[in-house]
């Protein structure tokens, strides 16, 4: 963001997006090509050289490519369709190992299981597990092993009801789906070390983690689809959506046996790269399920931390703020810690090192996570306190992400909310003259201080100018960034978002739907239409520009779509979806009966 002559800072240069750090929770799902890749640690882990793996002839890999085939098209419910399954998966487990560690054969192993009913997986698991190690430490086989465990919240529920059909037709017993998850996790943990730190092993011990647990997070591909921006990638890993499940209790017990593996090589899981991903997940797992392993875990990384040499700048603890790997997981027990402990963490290492920490490239996404743990008055006073005097300088240094979470804080608490929104405004230099003011909504969302937003060549020292309507209407609005749009949906949910609303309210109708044609804009939008602290009469007054734009739309109706983050306008090319809440606003606008979009 661009910095006036006010600043101490140079002027004409604008407030980056975000950081270099691209840092989005890369802790979960499946190892791809797009996600970064630690050398395994060189300390005598690395996984030794695997037996060779057997063929698979292409004539065999022709018939599962056909059976795969004709599954996705035979209907999706019938007999028929259970016996293919059930065909195709017993030739299965006739080469389970030779189709997992063959690429094309993983491939199609991963989409099969998706169609397996208990028993099928059962034989595959079967087949697999003689050879786990080999498998699991694959790059093809650790895909087909998740997507096998990935299966247990489909079928755990079948279980007992299979069990009892096989008891009836006398069937000689297989190992159960219960039996077969805990034999996998045993061996695992009689080998914990070498699993955490092998490049593909990893990804097996958390999507286990996860099974164990009876909650599976967020998938690592849904929340990296296509080009995304450094900004993008910042989004936090409080922002997953876990799946919880029902688990048998042996389940739950052999949990904290693995995670209990994490104390005996503590060191090791704070520092690997590779390592240090495991303990996250787990520390997210427990802190659903287990509490008081995850609270000792937590005590355990912070007593270890604190007891290393002093740092010259205060507790030992900032050291590894600062280090690429040991704050990744310091950022996950900042978000999993409880109000107390965090509170007194905060006091014996935090306090007094602040704005060092967001000044810092590394440190500030910790301070971050430490932002978006509080949750008490009691907190956040001292942190406010200390942070708000430094807001343009963190802003000027590239690290939003540090405001944005200090805003998001004082919302969800409810306190200092005037005093954060008024530092916001004299940041990007629109507080003074007041006329200014309503210029802010396209400041924020653009992340630009007023001279840059609008060209502005201001000498030192010299009175700032009012704010000229035809200058603000006449250009047209710049591009949201995501950050940006994040800052102001928080400043709508505070209590009193009149200022936005009427900064809002200013912007034209080419510019609201520039707004509303965002990919990150439109979710302003939204928060207008879902913050309870917006009344009627002001959502009206700020979506009454739209009611003259969307007479012509090519589709013959006047809106929208603002909930599914699409409007309908002249060259948008996005998908139609109706949307109630959007149409029941723009009805009370004059809009036509049942033609929302």
């Amino acid at each position: 963001m661009g910095l006036g002559p006010r600043s101490p800072h140079k002027a004409g240069r604008r407030f980056k997006a975000g950081g270099k750090r691209g840092r989005g929770a890369k802790v979960l799902g499946r190892p791809s090509g797009r996600e970064r890749q630690p050398c395994p640690p060189p300390d005598g882990r690395s996984p030794p050289a695997l037996d060779a793996h057997p063929h698979l002839s292409p004539e065999a890999l022709g018939y599962f490519r056909r059976a795969l085939s004709a599954l996705k098209e035979a209907p999706e419910a019938g007999e028929e369709r259970e016996l293919m399954v059930h065909n195709v998966l017993k030739e299965v487990e006739a080469q389970a190992l030779a189709l997992a560690t063959n690429r094309t054969g993983s491939e199609m192993l991963q989409e099969l299981l998706g169609y397996s009913t208990l028993k099928p997986l059962c034989g595959v698991l079967a087949a697999l597990r003689p050879s786990l190690r080999s498998v699991a430490c694959h790059r093809c086989g650790v895909h087909v092993l998740q997507s096998a465990l990935q299966q247990l919240p489909r079928l755990l529920g079948s279980c007992a009801e299979e069990e009892a059909e096989e008891e009836e037709e006398e069937v000689p017993p297989l190992e159960t789906l219960e039996e077969l998850v805990l034999g996998l996790a045993s061996e695992v943990c009689d080998d914990f070390l070498f699993y955490c730190g092998d490049t593909h092993g990893s990804f097996v011990v958390r999507t286990l983690l996860q099974v164990l647990g009876g909650t599976l997070l967020e998938p690592e591909r849904a929340r990296h689809r296509g080009s995304r921006s450094p900004e993008a990638q910042r989004t936090p890993a409080r922002e997953c959506k876990p799946t919880d499940f029902e688990v048998p209790e042996s389940f739950l017990n052999c949990l904290q046996d693995l995670s209990s593996c994490f104390l005996k090589d503590i060191a090791v899981f704070i520092t690997d790269k590779i390592s240090s991903f495991c303990f996250q997940v787990a520390l997210q797992i427990l802190h659903r399920k287990v509490p008081p392993l995850c609270a000792h875990l937590c005590n355990a990384v912070i007593d270890y931390l604190s007891n290393r040499n002093s740092s010259a700048d205060g507790s030992p603890l900032l050291l590894f703020l600062r280090d690429q790997t040991s704050s990744r997981l310091l950022e996950q027990v900042l978000l999993v810690l409880e109000p107390p402990r965090l509170q007194s963490l905060f006091e014996d290492h935090f306090q007094g090192q602040l704005q060092t920490m967001a000044a810092h490239p590394i440190a500030n996404f910790p301070l971050q996570r430490l932002l978006d743990a509080v949750t008490t008055p009691e907190l956040l006073s001292p942190v406010f306190e200390e942070l708000s005097p430094a807001l343009e300088a963190v802003l000027a240094q590239g690290h939003p992400g540090v405001v944005i979470a200090l805003v998001g804080a004082c919302r969800r608490v409810g306190t200092h909310q005037a005093q954060v929104l008024q530092l916001l405004l004299e940041a990007f230099h629109c507080a003074e003259p007041s006329s200014r003011q309503v210029a802010c909504v396209p400041l924020f969302a653009t992340l630009m201080a007023y001279e840059v937003y609008y060209g502005l060549v201001e000498e030192e020292g010299a009175v700032p100018a009012d704010h000229q309507v035809e200058m603000g209407t006449a250009r047209a609005l710049g591009e949201v960034t995501v950050l940006g749009s994040l800052l102001l949906q928080h400043l709508l949910h505070f209590s009193t978002p009149g200022l936005i609303l009427r900064s809002l309210g200013a912007l034209t109708g080419p510019q609201v739907l520039t707004l509303a044609q965002s990919p990150a804009g439109s979710h302003v939008l939204d928060a207008v239409l879902t913050s309870p602290s917006v009344t009627r009469k002001q959502r009206r007054r700020v979506l009454k520009t739209l009611k003259h734009i969307f007479k012509n739309c090519p589709r013959g109706t006047y809106l929208v779509c603002l909930n599914a983050g699409t409007v309908c306008g002249s060259g948008l090319q996005s998908p139609w979806q109706p949307c109630v809440r959007c149409h029941l606003e723009w009805s009370s606008l004059g809009g036509p009966e049942g033609n929302c979009c």
